[in-house]
């Protein structure tokens, strides 16, 4: 590239609209493993973008764009080891990208630009670590699965919906008759306008037109959802099968059942295994109470249909939903490939990527799911609506998704503020929900509900705040949550020290740890209380005689 191609791509890039993935400006930047990372991260967004390069450019304002110059001088700089940078970085890329390093003058000040190679054969990892642009941020690309899967696609080419394929040898007689008469009423509900016209077609008219089957011939699809339960071998090695199994309080299995196929009919017979018991809960400002059903009967069966709909059949595993007398716990082989419910409810669109599309759609057509993507939002809607806590979503353990639908009221205070607030943000319920939970937040979670003055505390050991607490009517609580001043602790203390003269260690203890924030675990009351000691010695308000272990003290 002459010195002018330099400089003209230079102003193109300049030109572009600030949010391009594939590309990113620094002023002076330059440590090592920072370099590696961001090639990864927009050699994969420039195959995402389907662009051919990316590029880091120095010595251009990130924001503004203006040419400020760079001190940084890569031909100089030393990666690990004291190796030279451009040998250190190729090295650690794999598989291994070209990019190329350009120095130019722009405005009279030095720029240094690094044009990498988009990824062509599987995403690229820096250290083995794989990243990517989103937004203006590099980010782990296993954080983002649908980037991930989409990028392997592109890369790997065309990968076949195992649900879409065909059972050779399968025929009509391999589906069960009632489930395909319960498979036409539902697809009449779905499509009311054809109703008079799907009378009059033939079973696998209807199939091929509810896209269960392709052209007459029997599919994974149609075996999973309509095929008797002896059909079932036409799956193999993977398995259509849901388990009930009822535990008590102590986790202890009390009863099971195994369901197999026509899953369409399996459905209504799994929850009618299902204890949900009517409960009673009490809105602040009555007397009348309100009956509600422990499980709202929709998002019960979206959970399990999207069980049906993401499960990795070819592994073989079985559908789970354990009832415990306050939650059902539904869980799936697989992988939620949207990465995270926030960006769901976020996006509220479907997947640009989704496992077994096939059986997906045809579970749209048959009216067991609404559309593909937007029932998870609705799901949290609904809980919302009715007072009850959030679906948990569990995507802690690799390829296995685990969702649990609470059946009680876990927090007499958090229910009274969604009957109170009904302004607030879907996004900000589910972060209370967390606190509710005892959960972590993430950093804009955090923000959010601070801003609002909804929580108070310090993270991990947060709380309601006054203000939702007085609306809510649990103001014991809070006051009982939150610390008081240092100064009426030490007051305390200073109090029986005047009437006992002296005190150990264990007696302070005994004074304070039920007084300190319940907000605060057990050793970090125990600190807390170490913590104002100190303070009053070094203040010259009380001293300790003895040993640290059998210390005493007394007031100065």
């Amino acid at each position: 590239m002459t010195p002018e191609q330099r400089l003209a791509k230079l102003r193109e890039l300049l030109a572009l609209p600030q949010e391009t993935e594939w590309v990113e400006f620094k002023h002076n930047n330059s440590q090592p493993q920072m370099i590696g990372e961001y090639l990864s991260a927009l050699s994969n967004s420039a195959a995402l973008e389907g662009r051919p390069f990316g590029y880091i450019v120095w010595g251009v304002e990130d924001g503004t764009r203006n040419i400020v110059g760079t001190t940084f001088k890569p031909r100089s700089q030393k990666g690990a080891g004291n190796e030279d940078l451009e040998p250190w970085l190729s090295k650690l890329l794999t598989p291994q990208v070209d990019f190329r390093i350009f120095d130019l003058e722009a405005n009279g000040l030095p720029i240094v630009m690094f044009e990498v190679q988009a990824a062509n054969t599987e995403p690229v990892a820096f250290g083995g670590s794989r990243w990517v642009r989103v937004g203006s941020h590099k980010k782990p690309l296993t954080k983002h699965r649908e980037r991930e899967r989409k990028l392997w696609l592109q890369l790997s080419g065309p990968i076949q919906d195992w649900s879409a394929q065909i059972c050779t040898g399968a025929t009509l007689d391999d589906l069960d008759p009632k489930a395909r008469a319960f498979a036409r009423r539902e697809y009449k509900k779905k499509q009311p306008a054809l109703a008079a016209e799907v009378d009059g077609w033939d079973d696998l008219t209807f199939l091929n037109k509810a896209k269960v089957c392709v052209n007459g011939q029997i599919t994974r699809t149609a075996i999973i959802l309509l095929g008797k339960n002896e059909s079932e071998h036409y799956l193999s090695p993977g398995i259509a099968r849901i388990s009930w199994i009822l535990k008590d309080e102590q986790s202890v299995e009390k009863d099971y059942k195994h369901f197999g196929p026509p899953l369409i009919l399996a459905v209504d017979q799994v929850f009618a295994k299902v204890r949900n018991l009517t409960i009673r809960t009490l809105p602040s400002g009555t007397l009348f109470p309100i009956e509600v059903p422990q499980y709202d009967d929709w998002v019960m069966r979206e959970t399990l249909h999207n069980c049906i709909a993401h499960q990795d059949y070819p592994q073989g595993g079985k559908i789970n939903l354990v009832e415990k007398p306050d939650s059902l716990l539904f869980t799936n082989v697989g992988e939620f490939v949207p990465g995270s419910v926030e960006e769901v409810i976020v996006r509220d669109a479907p997947p640009e990527v989704y496992p077994n599309r096939f059986l997906a759609e045809a579970m749209v057509n048959l009216n067991m799911i609404d559309t593909i993507g937007s029932g998870i939002k609705r799901m949290f809607t609904i809980q919302r609506q009715r007072n009850f806590p959030m679906p948990d979503y569990d995507l802690s353990e690799a390829n296995r998704i685990k969702v649990r639908i609470a059946g009680a009221v876990i927090d007499e205070k958090y229910t009274r503020m969604l009957m109170a607030r009904a302004d607030l943000d879907l996004l900000d319920v589910i972060a209370l929900d967390k606190v509710q939970k005892g959960k972590s937040l993430s950093e804009d979670e955090f923000r959010s509900l601070k801003a609002k003055e909804l929580i108070e505390g310090r993270r991990p050991n947060l709380i309601v705040s006054a203000a939702v607490a007085a609306e809510t009517e649990t103001k014991a609580e809070y006051i009982k949550k939150r610390a008081f001043d240092k100064d009426h602790y030490k007051a305390m203390i200073v109090a029986y020290l005047k009437q006992f003269g002296e005190a150990k260690r264990q007696d302070i203890d005994k004074l304070l740890t039920n007084k300190v924030s319940d907000a605060l675990s057990d050793n970090q009351k125990e600190n807390f209380i170490t913590n104002l000691l100190q303070e009053m010695r070094k203040d010259g308000v009380i001293h300790t005689e003895g040993s640290k272990r059998w210390a005493t003290w007394r007031l100065t």
